[in-house]
């Protein structure tokens, strides 16, 4: 399958001070047609700080996402992504993101290195350095024995760790996972777990939409409710025991919750 290698942007056109939210939104608004999903929303996210994004069905989780990857338009409102704003500059923005959702977004009838290769293209990684590259992340997510085999074949656990590995493969400052461990057993969240950790330490910036309150909790450093469009309670997880939060989260949105 072949890809047309595009042009990397090298600089951004504003300046960002050290002390700058990476992920910055005021006031956002999503409308599809008369309906409103997200009604000015404000939210902000630190350098190297993990939020998980908590809230029910049709709260506007995966459209915020979908706005912050630059796979969606805003109504209105300011949202900007390590200086950028989109959705005019969202070029700058995807060089520098890697997104996971739910569903893994892998090509099916090629193997684990044939994807990540397909996408090193895509990323613009050096040619040189590519399988090298494409080795080392296939050996971090634990597919290396399977680098030869199509990914039709692969579990839907061997799938996300594969989608992982490629949200990963350009080394991004931020990362946007949305639901990833829909699907997963238990001891492919327990492998996603670890190397959601292994990331947080290596001070990506990251976002993560969840319904699994207490697995968000364990991750993140803070922990946001999205209700009714807006950001509606955030609190850092130090104050917050993971035992209050389900409890917490009912109150914030009305929805119960088992977890």
């Amino acid at each position: 399958m072949a890809a047309q290698d595009t042009p990397t942007p090298t600089a951004s056109p504003h300046a960002q001070s050290a002390s700058a939210p990476v992920i910055e939104v005021r006031g956002l608004v999503k409308t599809f047609g008369l309906y409103p999903v997200l009604r000015g929303l404000d939210l902000e996210v630190a350098h190297g700080e993990f939020v998980t994004l908590l809230g029910p069905n049709g709260s506007g989780k995966t459209t915020l996402l979908r706005i912050l990857s630059g796979l969606a338009r805003p109504t209105a409102g300011v949202v900007r992504v390590g200086g950028w704003e989109l959705p005019a500059e969202a070029t700058f923005v995807r060089a520098r993101l890697g997104v996971v959702s739910h569903l893994p977004l892998l090509y099916d009838t090629l193997t684990a290195e044939e994807n990540l290769l397909f996408f090193a293209r895509l990323y613009n990684l050096p040619k040189e350095t590519r399988r090298e590259r494409v080795a080392a992340m296939l050996e971090r997510v634990g597919l290396h024995h399977r680098a030869h085999d199509v990914v039709q074949t692969f579990s839907r656990g061997m799938q996300q760790r594969l989608a992982i590995a490629r949200a990963i493969l350009h080394d991004p400052a931020v990362l946007l996972l949305d639901e990833p461990y829909t699907g997963l057993d238990q001891d492919a969240a327990a492998l996603l777990d670890r190397l959601l950790r292994e990331v947080a330490v290596s001070g990506r910036t990251v976002l993560m939409t969840t319904h699994d309150l207490q697995r968000g909790h364990a991750l993140a450093d803070r922990v946001a409710i999205l209700s009714r469009g807006k950001i509606a309670h955030s609190a850092r997880t130090d104050t917050l025991a993971a035992a209050d939060l389900p409890a917490l989260y009912a109150d914030v949105t009305g929805a119960a919750t088992t977890r």
